[in-house]
């Protein structure tokens, strides 16, 4: 990955090579639907697999979202026919231990654990472990998890060096990730004019229990 101006691409990791073509084919493409593109990657693991992470704007991404973007981007990529050889398409939700790839996902992820690498030496490293402790407008301040010794427990990253960065499995990720998620589907079905029914069993669960 890395960090090549695209127009229309607010994203501060991007691709190269082939899968910095294929991002530019289908974002607008996403963008039409109502989602935005995570990550590009062409392997070659059993054979050609072209895997396409997105999200809806809301940070949702289910089984039938990612139908729906298979079948929207694959006429696009058929047209435009980025790759000569046969591939399989992979359309998946970033998970959990997701990648952040935009200012607004360290922000949103502030709190939690972070692995990142840098293409350039920063503060004597290029790999780093450690809490996000805040989210700046130029950098992201990182709690170190294991600082060796003489090092700064803190360490200002600038967005622009960051290579890879990618959340780190805990409980307490877990915990807020499912969190997240329930309460960006409550909203989404509200906006939808859809009945909530996680709302309404509660509800029903507490007038059991007064009763």
């Amino acid at each position: 990955m890395t960090a090549t101006a695209s127009e229309g691409d607010d994203r501060i990791i991007r691709e190269s090579g082939i899968d910095a073509r294929i991002a530019l084919i289908i974002q607008p493409v996403l963008r039409g639907i109502g989602f935005r593109l995570v990550r590009v990657r062409l392997s070659g693991q059993n054979g050609l697999t072209l895997q396409i992470m997105a999200e809806r704007e809301d940070g949702t991404m289910t089984v039938e979202d990612c139908e729906e973007v298979s079948r929207a981007v694959s006429p696009a990529l058929d047209v435009d026919d980025p790759i000569e050889k046969a591939y399989h398409l992979e359309v998946s939700s970033p998970g959990i231990d997701r990648p952040l790839v935009r200012k607004s996902d360290f922000t949103a992820w502030t709190g939690h654990m972070v692995k990142m690498e840098t293409s350039v030496v920063v503060a004597d490293r290029k790999r780093f472990k450690g809490k996000i402790a805040e989210a700046g407008e130029n950098d992201v301040l990182i709690e170190r998890d294991k600082a060796a010794y003489g090092e700064e427990p803190t360490v200002r990253v600038p967005y622009d060096t960051i290579a890879e960065a990618r959340l780190i499995l805990t409980d307490d990720l877990i915990r807020d990730a499912l969190s997240k998620d329930n309460r960006a589907r409550k909203e989404a079905k509200k906006r939808r004019g859809e009945p909530d029914d996680d709302i309404s069993e509660d509800a029903t669960e507490e007038d059991e229990q007064e009763s």
